[in-house]
C-alpha cells in the first residue's frame, strides 16, 4: 500500500507529478483543484463559491475542502493507496487527515515536496491562461503557500522527502520514485 501527499507551491507541478506518478504506482491521484474544478464545471452552488473564492485569490475555507477530501477517502479505490495534491494545505487540515486515516488504521507513508523557486512557478502558471491566472492573483497564493501551507514540512518531516521539481516530467517522476525507493 502506497499512500502519498505532494506538497510545493501553486505551480510546482504537483498535478501533473501526481497523474504520473498514480498512474507508475497503481493508485489514485486525489486532487482538491480537480474536485473544485469539476464542481466550477458542474455549476454546483458549491462550484459557484469556490470560483468566487480563487478568482480573488483566497483558499477555499477548509470545512469545505476537508468534507471533499474525506468522502472522496472513502471510496473504494484508495484501499490500496492514493495520492493527495492540494491536501492537506495546513495543520488543521493535516490533524483532520491524520485523524481519517487512524480510524482506519491507516497513515501516509510518504510527504514529497516538490522544490521550485518563485519565478519559475509564476512564468509556469502565466503560460496556463486561466481566467484566476494573474500575476498579483498567482504571487498572493505563493505568499499564502509560504504562510499556511509550508509549516506542514515541519509536522511531517519523519516522511518529508524532497525533489528537485525542475526538468522534464518523466525526470522528475524519475527522481520522485527514486527518493521513495531509497527512503525504504
Amino acid at each position: 500500500m502506497t499512500r502519498l501527499l505532494l506538497v510545493g507551491p501553486p505551480g510546482a507541478g504537483k498535478g501533473t507529478q501526481a497523474t504520473a506518478l498514480g498512474d507508475k504506482l497503481g493508485i489514485p491521484h486525489i486532487s482538491t483543484g480537480d474536485l473544485f474544478r469539476k464542481h466550477i464545471a458542474d455549476e454546483t452552488e458549491l462550484g459557484q463559491q469556490v470560483k468566487h473564492i480563487l478568482d480573488s485569490g483566497k483558499l477555499v475555507p477548509d470545512e469545505i475542502t476537508n468534507q471533499m477530501l474525506i468522502e472522496r477517502l472513502r471510496q473504494a479505490d484508495t484501499k490500496n493507496g492514493f495520492l493527495l495534491d492540494g491536501f492537506p494545505r495546513n495543520i488543521g487540515q493535516a490533524e483532520v487527515l491524520a485523524k481519517e486515516l487512524a480510524d482506519s488504521d491507516q497513515k501516509l507513508d510518504a510527504v514529497v515536496q516538490l522544490e521550485v523557486e518563485e519565478d519559475v512557478v509564476v512564468g509556469r502558471l502565466l503560460a496556463r491562461g486561466r481566467s484566476d491566472d494573474n500575476e498579483d492573483v498567482i504571487r498572493h497564493r505563493q505568499h499564502v503557500y509560504q504562510s499556511e501551507t509550508a509549516p506542514l514540512l515541519d509536522y511531517y518531516r519523519d516522511r518529508l522527502v524532497t525533489v528537485d521539481g525542475v526538468g522534464e516530467v518523466d525526470e522528475v517522476t524519475d527522481r520522485v520514485l527514486a527518493a521513495l525507493r531509497d527512503r525504504t
